[in-house]
């Protein structure tokens, strides 16, 4: 069984991003174990906070994803780059400061995000290549999904209504299963 992993890079209740991580949760396909994982809780970084002790939002997450064959990050878009808080999450979950292993040293990531804008999140998605390369993680470069418009794609409990949006997300998720399944 392939395991996947997503992370929503949003804190905000009613955020896009984790709507679609939701969605793609409900669209895994047979074979493909999907758990969610959270940035909420983690502190912004601090060596000396790290020093006493890695906080455990940070180790949970850092333990998700040691433990995925595939990690998926929904990364909302702010002033053309990532979220900060989701930058600092990774930042946390990166630091070698414990000596614990580099968790993202050849495991395959994938980039999904949508926003209300009209290119989806194409220059956040960009922001976060330099990051992933400088971690030697396996940035699945097949496919990324960028769904523009989000404010008509979701009903207003958060629900994907858009169909089309339900099918690229669904082959998405497919194939990235796929691609780790088969390393």
């Amino acid at each position: 069984m392939t395991k996947l992993l997503g992370i929503s890079g949003s804190l905000r209740k009613a955020s896009y991003n984790t709507a679609l991580l939701r969605a793609a949760v409900s669209l895994v396909p047979e074979g493909v174990a999907f758990s969610v994982g959270t940035i909420e809780g983690i502190p912004l970084y601090n060596a000396d906070v790290e020093k006493a002790g890695v906080p455990e939002a940070v180790r949970v997450l850092k333990d998700q994803i040691a433990a995925a064959d595939g990690v998926i990050l929904f990364s909302p878009e702010y002033n053309n780059s990532m979220p900060g808080v989701f930058k600092n999450a990774i930042d946390w979950v990166s630091s070698s400061m414990t000596g614990a292993p580099n968790v993202f040293a050849g495991r395959a990531f994938a980039l999904a995000g949508t926003s209300p804008g009209n290119f989806g999140t194409i220059l956040g998605q960009n922001a976060w290549l330099p990051v992933f390369h400088t971690l030697g993680a396996d940035l699945w470069s097949a496919k990324r999904l960028m769904l523009p418009k989000a404010n008509g794609l979701f009903d207003a409990d958060g629900i994907l209504i858009d169909e089309e949006a339900k099918k690229r997300l669904s082959s998405f998720i497919e194939t990235f299963a796929g691609y780790c399944g088969s390393r």
